[in-house]
């Protein structure tokens, strides 16, 4: 038996069975649907109404969770999704009190699929998994999803490319609230785009990082007479337009002098002296700019480019408090009350303390000193990440942390007890950062099913990639395609629910129902 769907390739029955590890086998027949959006010449086709709900039992219904142990964790498989493989989130820690939006990062590097990742408000479930590619090929990733605003719209953004030499090489993707991209962002003046810094601004611009390649004679550090190094470049573009509306470049300003790292310790590779990481604009519009290598956050001009004062590093402009000395940093944020949260590295090409920390600064004006409002190392006990990394104020006082390439992320309250703790799977699993944010979404293409029919009973898995009001799944079945009645109702449990009906009906499908069971969306019809 093969089950096609409207412009998809067909699955063979031998290939569901492949993808789905062979675990319908000894159940009877194992059947799963995927059909193309229902759009016919730009007019949404409208599905007939669904059969009154009116006196329908309430289904049992329970998370399908099928986990294949592999070396370096475990990967999440889906009957519905076949397709999909991801590493499995773990929680250490899940108390009350935790802000309810959804967590936004990525998955990297490690077993399972790569791409940007989508999880509950639990962290233990995804929501979205947009699997750009099925491996850890380095020439496809994706970093920094997070949430922003195009024209008035909430939308997500991220990077999407290759990775070279602990820098991208790629473009940036903006969708909006069914994943459809709206705008597809490159960098200009023969740059390409950064993985490390995308965000949008009101006035319908990105700021984003780029990477470019010079030659120096870097004798006086340790390099060749004609050495190759890396700058750093932080652009502004129209995304309407892609027309670049200020351009930074780090060799322009920083010195060679300024860098804690040598170009022996890049070997063959160029000299990444200054590396780029973070941008990010405080209320006078000017521009906070992080470099990893010098250790040092530099307040920037928006109008002339000019260096206001340097934080931190061989030439700082500040001194610092106790404790609120950092290194090796990245994702410093100006934030509205005129702090500056930091994600202390504390490691890169070398180690100088021995844990990682998220910190709220404070930058004295009168003083000239850098005070620590704030502290946070990591809850579950101290962790040393050498790269990446993230910190988030939540509204109520909560800070939410990725931990850069420990996998980790956490959200703490406002007095600093841990509300949550957990991590993606494996050692070996990457996430560049990871975010807390409020997000709704339908995709266009109607919801998955599977179907396992046993002699007495029919298994059915339902889900629906990305969408987030769905509380209940409708079974639907009957004796013919066009004749189906509603065969009882169960609620939503995790990305992938399995609820079983009694009997076998010839045909099966399920609807996506909201909290005040309104039909979102129903999946095609299988033949058992």
């Amino acid at each position: 038996m093969s089950v096609s769907g409207n412009g998809r390739s067909a699955l063979s029955r031998r290939d569901l069975f492949r993808l789905a590890g062979g675990a319908a086998g000894a159940a009877g027949l194992f059947a799963a649907a995927r059909f193309a959006p229902p759009i016919l010449g730009g007019d949404e086709r409208h599905l007939p109404s669904l059969p009154s709900l009116d006196h329908a039992p309430t289904l049992e219904s329970k998370v399908n969770i099928s986990i294949s142990t592999t070396p370096a964790g475990q990967i999440l498989r889906f009957r519905s999704r076949p397709d999909l493989q991801l590493a499995l989130p773990q929680l250490s820690t899940e108390l009350p009190g935790q802000d309810p939006g959804a967590i936004l990062t990525d998955t990297h590097a490690g077993p399972g699929g790569q791409g940007p990742l989508i999880l509950d408000s639990s962290g233990r479930q995804p929501v979205w998994f947009n699997q750009i590619s099925l491996d850890a090929d380095p020439s496809k990733r994706a970093f920094n999803l997070r949430l922003g605003r195009y024209k008035g719209q909430p939308v997500l953004s991220w990077f999407e490319g290759a990775v070279v030499n602990e820098h991208g090489e790629g473009h940036y993707v903006i969708t909006d609230s069914s994943y459809s991209t709206v705008k597809t962002v490159q960098a200009g003046n023969g740059y390409v785009g950064d993985l490390h810094e995308f965000f949008l601004t009101p006035q319908g611009t990105a700021y984003f990082t780029c990477f470019g390649l010079g030659h120096a004679d870097l004798r006086p550090y340790g390099g060749s007479a004609n050495g190759d190094f890396y700058y750093g470049v932080a652009q502004e573009v129209e995304v309407d337009t892609g027309k670049v509306l200020f351009q930074w470049r780090s060799d322009q300003h920083v010195s060679f002098d300024d860098s804690y790292c040598t170009p022996k310790q890049y070997g063959t590779e160029p000299w990444d002296y200054f590396h780029i990481n973070a941008i990010s604009q405080d209320g006078n519009g000017d521009l906070l700019i992080c470099s990893r290598n010098t250790s040092t956050i530099y307040k920037v001009s928006r109008s002339t480019g000019e260096i206001i004062y340097r934080i931190g590093g061989k030439r700082s402009d500040f001194s610092f408090a106790p404790g609120a000395q950092f290194a090796w940093q990245h994702d410093a944020t100006a934030q509205p009350d005129g702090t500056i949260t930091v994600f202390d590295n504390g490691a890169g090409v070398e180690v100088t303390q021995p844990e990682s920390r998220a910190l709220v600064l404070n930058l004295n004006m009168s003083s000239k000193t850098v005070e620590l409002f704030h502290q946070y190392p990591h809850p579950g006990g101290a962790i040393l990440a050498n790269a990446l990394g993230s910190v988030q104020l939540l509204e109520g006082g909560h800070t939410f942390i990725g931990w850069g390439n420990r996998g980790w992320f956490s959200e703490v309250g406002p007095t600093g007890q841990t509300l949550l703790n957990g991590r993606l799977a494996g050692d070996t699993t990457l996430s560049y950062r990871a975010f807390r944010s409020p997000w709704t979404a339908k995709p266009p293409e109607p919801p998955d099913i599977a179907v396992e029919a046993a002699s007495q009973t029919t298994t059915v898995y339902a889900s629906w990639n990305g969408a987030t009001e769905v509380d209940r799944w409708a079974v639907l079945g009957g004796a013919a395609k066009n004749s189906l009645s509603v065969l009882g109702v169960a609620p939503k449990a995790g990305f992938e629910t399995q609820i079983t009906v009694p009997g076998r009906p010839a045909h099966v499908a399920i609807a996506a129902l909201d909290a005040a069971s309104n039909e979102l969306g129903r999946s095609g019809t299988l033949k058992t």
